[in-house]
């Protein structure tokens, strides 16, 4: 058992770990990157990620697994944005453009080709402003009656028309066989068109055109990596932020006018991507509901064969599910899945060889040691941020008291949180408190974790006032057998606090054991029952030499009527239990959380923090005495970051915070008589905790025994 002090609840920097003044002296102007500071908290993550975008092998695609906030997304987008800059093209071109043209030898079939950056927008141009001569020239070549007049007239203007043409799809067979077949198409269109009757060719014309004969001559160009060029990537890097069927493979288009099949086609973000890197996140995937379990499907495939086709998939009847012919095409993508752990495992359970087109796995951490090289990191970050939303820096104080948050996030004092998400916006926060400042304060970060609290406080204070007037029975003065102050954990959507609640016990001779009020009636869940049935089996062991137990005990969370779940009261619950057994009244002002194992040590809980300020608060609204206080498991000790009201009761001997490490120091603590030891014959003495609990199962057998032997006589 140990009494804490001031000094033991919460986390301190040690001085010379933050040299700076503000963080406006640790600007680099040079290289002023945020995911410098974030990598710095991701080392490990870092290696990995390097490593996989710079495999170029076929494959090699890459899982990356991290909370919300850690920084995940936004460090491998600069990640991706680096190596893409970096990569060589000794390869082989890797930013290629993608047209689809009309296929003139299958009709209502498109014809696609990959070309060099920039080619299919010059191919678009050069093919329109083919078509307005070809449609300028139509009505001369249409009103010549002798047809093989027409058509080596056409072919003499084809050879004048198309040498622009030539010179742009010089050395691609692919275009050079487009354009044959362009001309060929002309010369066949001029012989076999009908001379238009009484010379009426405007009117011939305007009917061709309506048709939308013109559009085979249109150039789709489904993906133009121009712009990716001219920022120097040399291999694309595609996120798509809201990803569907069609946004990830692509879609026939549907049209009401009149269109060639080509032209409706859309590329997808695969498309997109090919010859560099797709970032998109698995759980957008995931609750698409509609299409989710299509898309994992579609996406496995792909992985599997490395080809993707145009379908349209958002048809309805017959139309569903139509594939259009003649658009597979191979696609080189290295996809990077970014996961939330939970949902990774979830789809590895349901879809395992999914995950084996992810040899690469990038586990971003949680949380990072609190040291110095971690300390400047956070700094570094917060200077990043004051630069980018153009507000105060912080000083060195403030920025202490950010890693505090981020400590308090974690609840480990050796350990800080990576969400940086939750660091930017408590930034902002603190900067909008300084208002027209210089520097952000300690004072101003102090004042914006207050607000928020306080924002969040609306249930916790139903709650309070409810125990103030005393319609939620909770008692902190004075002593009661059978009865102690349990404390729960509550989360309601972001708001999460500690409250007290009443636990009580009742024991009486039987052989029924230990009865669970709350478990009996449907309210507990499967952790607290494990929790009640550790206690019972320590209750068992612990008074082996009387077994089987002469007793009927009840244990209840009192006026709890939205069930109960955890094992975190199981050594609230077994001191209530001894009390009553014992017929030892129990301080009040003492509340207890801690679950206990078989042999009675007491193991951590989460939500110490909530807990302990919780219950603080409704003792300073009943009248602190100095008798108040909390019991909490010696492994948590590490977890206390409290706030400083507490802090200061503490330091002015208000309110008490003791850890212990077994459960017979906690019942001790709390009825001020020694807990006892067996001795040889597995007995207690008699003037102990356990030594009056062990009279009174005595007494208890006698009893039961006294009652059968009264029933066989009568």
């Amino acid at each position: 058992m140990q009494i804490l002090n001031e000094q033991d609840l919460n986390a301190s920097i040690p001085a010379g770990d933050l040299v700076f003044k503000t963080t406006l002296d640790l600007i680099n102007p040079t290289n002023n990157q945020s995911d410098d500071h974030g990598w710095i908290a991701q080392a490990d993550a870092k290696k990995s990620a390097m490593f996989g975008l710079k495999m170029r092998q076929a494959g090699f695609n890459m899982l990356v697994l991290g909370q919300h906030g850690s920084g995940r997304t936004s460090l491998m987008k600069a990640a991706m944005q680096q190596v893409a800059k970096e990569a060589t093209t000794k390869n082989g071109p890797q930013l290629t453009d993608l047209v689809a043209l009309y296929h003139f030898n299958q009709v209502n079939q498109p014809f696609l080709i990959k070309l060099p950056v920039g080619m299919g927008a010059e191919l678009s141009t050069q093919m329109d402003v083919f078509a307005r001569a070809f449609m300028a020239e139509l009505p001369t070549l249409v009103a010549i009656a002798d047809k093989n007049e027409a058509v080596t007239k056409a072919e003499a203007w084809l050879k004048s028309a198309t040498k622009e043409l030539e010179k742009l799809v010089k050395g691609n067979n692919q275009l050079n066989q487009y354009i044959a077949a362009v001309k060929r198409d002309v010369a066949t269109f001029v012989k076999v068109y009908p001379a238009p009757a009484n010379n009426e060719v405007d009117g011939a014309l305007e009917a061709l055109m309506g048709d939308g004969f013109l559009n085979r001559f249109k150039v789709n160009i489904l993906v133009n990596h121009q712009a990716d060029a001219d920022a120097g990537l040399m291999q694309p890097v595609v996120y798509d932020n809201d990803p569907s069927y069609q946004s990830l493979f692509g879609s026939l288009e549907t049209s009401a006018e009149q269109t060639h099949e080509f032209m409706r086609l859309r590329a997808g973000k695969l498309h997109q991507a090919d010859g560099g890197m797709l970032l998109v996140q698995l759980r957008d995937i995931l609750n698409d509901e509609q299409n989710g379990e299509q898309m994992i499907e579609k996406l496995y495939r792909f992985l599997r064969n490395g080809t993707l086709q145009f379908e349209d998939a958002v048809g309805s009847g017959a139309s569903a599910g139509y594939v259009l012919a003649n658009t597979l095409i191979p696609l080189r993508v290295k996809i990077v899945l970014i996961a939330m752990r939970e949902d990774f495992y979830s789809l590895l359970d349901e879809n395992p060889d999914f995950f084996d087109y992810f040899p690469i796995k990038v586990e971003f951490a949680d949380s990072i040691n609190a040291n110095a090289e971690n300390y400047a990191a956070v700094a570094g970050f917060v200077a990043q941020k004051c630069e980018q939303h153009g507000c105060a820096h912080f000083d060195a104080k403030a920025v202490e008291t950010l890693i505090g948050a981020l400590q308090r996030l974690e609840e480990d004092q050796a350990r800080i949180s990576t969400n940086f998400a939750f660091l930017e916006r408590l930034m902002l926060e603190s900067a909008s408190y300084a208002g027209d400042a210089d520097v952000v304060t300690q004072n101003h970060v102090q004042a914006a974790i207050s607000a928020r609290n306080h924002r969040h406080q609306y249930f916790e204070t139903q709650i309070r006032e409810s125990i103030i007037d005393n319609e939620l029975l909770i008692q902190v003065h004075g002593e009661v057998v059978g009865q102690v102050n349990g404390l729960t954990h509550i989360e309601l959507g972001d708001a999460s606090f500690g409250s007290p609640i009443r636990i009580t016990a009742r024991c009486y001779p039987g052989r029924k054991g230990l009865i669970n009020i709350d478990r009996e009636v449907n309210m507990s869940g499967p952790n607290h029952d494990k929790g009640i049935f550790i206690l019972q089996n320590w209750l068992s062991a612990s008074f082996s030499h009387l077994a089987p137990l002469s007793l009927n005990a009840s244990l209840v969370f009192e006026q709890e009527y939205n069930g109960v779940e955890g094992d975190s009261a199981s050594c609230a619950e077994l001191f209530a239990l001894l009390s009553a057994m014992a017929n030892l009244p129990i301080q009040q002002g003492m509340a207890i959380t801690g679950a206990l194992n078989q042999f009675g040590e007491v193991m951590p809980i989460g939500g110490v923090n909530e807990k302990i300020e919780g219950y603080f608060r409704v003792c300073k609204a009943l009248g602190l005495d100095g008798k108040q206080g909390v019991i909490i498991p010696k492994r948590n000790q590490r977890h206390l970051l409290l706030d400083d009201e507490v802090v200061q009761a503490v330091k002015e001997g208000k309110f008490k915070i003791i850890t212990i490490d077994h459960v017979l120091e906690g019942i001790e603590l709390l009825v001020n008589v020694a807990a006892g030891e067996k001795d040889a014959s597995g007995s207690y003495e008699a003037n102990t905790v356990m030594g009056h609990a062990q009279a009174v199962l005595a007494e208890y057998r006698k009893t039961l025994e006294n009652n059968q032997s009264k029933r066989k006589n009568d």
